[in-house]
């Protein structure tokens, strides 16, 4: 990737450029250009200084995927926002997500779709492998990137399924996207200055006038008539709302993103390889690129731990013995782009939760329904509670015909169906794929996965109309 710096004033030598080390220079306006494999994308920040006191129709809290996607949502309806991101930068430290058919349609309304789909492979198909042992060694493992098969002498860790997307929902679109490229193409989409970053929520407060006043870290503050919280699973937003915290399930999951610098010798193929108590996979991303995780059962969420070599070496620990090809990956992978996380979820029950919405403050994405990652509707959802959000926000500020309050209880309504079923599912899906007892696991590999699942009846959640903005 090659970065081309613009600037009216370029910053001193030594300042960090996705950093955007502004402090010194807080009324410079900087753009930099992404060079990616097939295109160039341009992003603009700005560093808002410090005022006593800023009044602002709309503002989004956070600059993630659920932020941004509101905010171009909203944008591409006439409706102005401003999104405040406490670092310094957008957040695009991390891997890569996968994107099912409902996330590429809600990309496609608003207008990006096509540009990250050139950078991104479709993955045709799925396979299921169980791993096999005796005393705990991997005597014999054959594996390549369009299968998975592992074989232990008289017992075999063979193929429990293979699936072809298409086959089963002509329709379906599945591709992995690196996260970093994903944000800097939604916020190519704003006007410049739309982000303030630097901007960490102290304190909110309702005011006299019906609004809301955000009292910011650095001692600014701002009175804003809507604002949308898209401040992620720890939300400040959600808290001030009387959320809980989110419920760790009992798992956590080690994740990467693999560099092979000549090429990635994958096909297109999510490869799923199950043990007791601990799961693995991988999905080529690009042309050079591999995603893949560890997901493992724990009592506790366990320290946090930032160091990439500690946290390669946790994660080659936890696979010792299995499949060299999946070793090979994490070796391979970049100290910036490997986790650690704990599992969290939120149950969304009717009648005892608090709604989306409370005022003229409402919640989108993680900091309303963080759900574990088991269905690959994370992102997914964000984006749909995003463009759903803002064609009922716009409408109601452009012809009057509702409240601002009425529209966002509208949004809070209609998403809370589709998303709390979702949250339970992909956490029972997680608990299933987690199993570790032997017997139990034995049914699972020899029953419910070869026999009892179907692909197709399993993505009918990523149906989801969305007509451009």
């Amino acid at each position: 990737m090659v970065l081309l710096l613009h600037s009216p004033l370029s910053p001193p030598s030594g300042s960090s450029l996705l950093g955007l080390q502004t402090t010194l220079y807080p009324h410079t306006h900087y753009s930099y250009q992404v060079r990616t494999r097939t295109r160039s994308i341009r992003v603009s920040v700005a560093r808002t200084p410090a005022t006593k006191r800023k009044e602002e129709h709309v503002v989004i809290v956070g600059a993630g995927i659920a932020g941004l996607a509101t905010a171009v949502s909203l944008h591409r309806l006439g409706v102005k926002s401003v999104l405040l991101e406490q670092g310094e930068s957008l957040r695009t430290g991390g891997t890569s997500l996968t994107l099912f058919k409902n996330g590429w349609r809600v990309l496609d309304a608003i207008g990006v779709g096509n540009d990250l789909r050139t950078q991104f492979l479709e993955i045709q198909g799925h396979s299921w492998a169980a791993y096999k042992a005796v005393d705990g060694k991997l005597l014999e493992c054959s594996m390549n990137g369009r299968l998975c098969r592992m074989m232990v002498k008289s017992q075999d860790g063979r193929e429990l399924r293979s699936f072809r997307f298409k086959d089963e929902d002509e329709s379906q679109e599945v591709r992995a996207v690196e996260r970093r490229i994903l944000l800097e193409t939604l916020a190519n989409q704003l006007p410049p200055d739309s982000i303030s970053f630097g901007s960490k929520l102290g304190k909110i407060e309702r005011s006299e006038s019906g609004g809301t006043l955000l009292e910011l870290a650095d001692g600014s503050s701002i009175s804003a008539k809507i604002v949308i919280g898209c401040d992620g699973i720890r939300s400040p937003v959600a808290k001030w709302m009387g959320f809980s915290e989110p419920r760790y399930v009992g798992h956590c999951a080690f994740r990467g993103l693999g560099f092979y610098p000549g090429g990635q010798p994958f096909e297109p193929k999510v490869n799923y390889i199950y043990g007791r108590g601990l799961r693995a996979g991988f999905v080529p991303v690009s042309p050079t690129k591999v995603y893949w995780f560890i997901c493992f059962n724990s009592s506790t969420p366990g320290p946090k731990i930032t160091d990439p070599s500690v946290l390669k070496k946790q994660a080659t620990e936890a696979l010792q013995n299995w499949p060299s090809e999946l070793l090979n990956i994490i070796n391979l992978t970049p100290d910036d782009t490997i986790i650690r996380t704990p599992l969290v979820d939120r149950w969304l029950w009717p009648t005892i939760s608090p709604p989306a919405s409370s005022g003229k403050i409402v919640l989108v994405g993680d900091a309303w329904h963080p759900m574990t990652p088991n269905l690959g509707q994370g992102a997914c959802c964000a984006l749909e509670d995003a463009v759903v959000l803002a064609r009922k926000l716009a409408s109601a500020i452009k012809t009057g015909s509702t409240s601002i309050e009425d529209a966002l209880r509208s949004y809070s309504n209609e998403r809370w169906p589709r998303i709390f079923p979702l949250t339970v599912r992909a956490n029972l899906v997680g608990s299933l794929l987690q199993w570790d007892n032997p017997a139990v696991c034995s049914v699972r590999n020899n029953v419910i996965i070869p026999k009892v699942v179907r692909l197709g009846p399993m993505l009918e959640h990523t149906n989801f109309d969305c007509e451009p903005l």
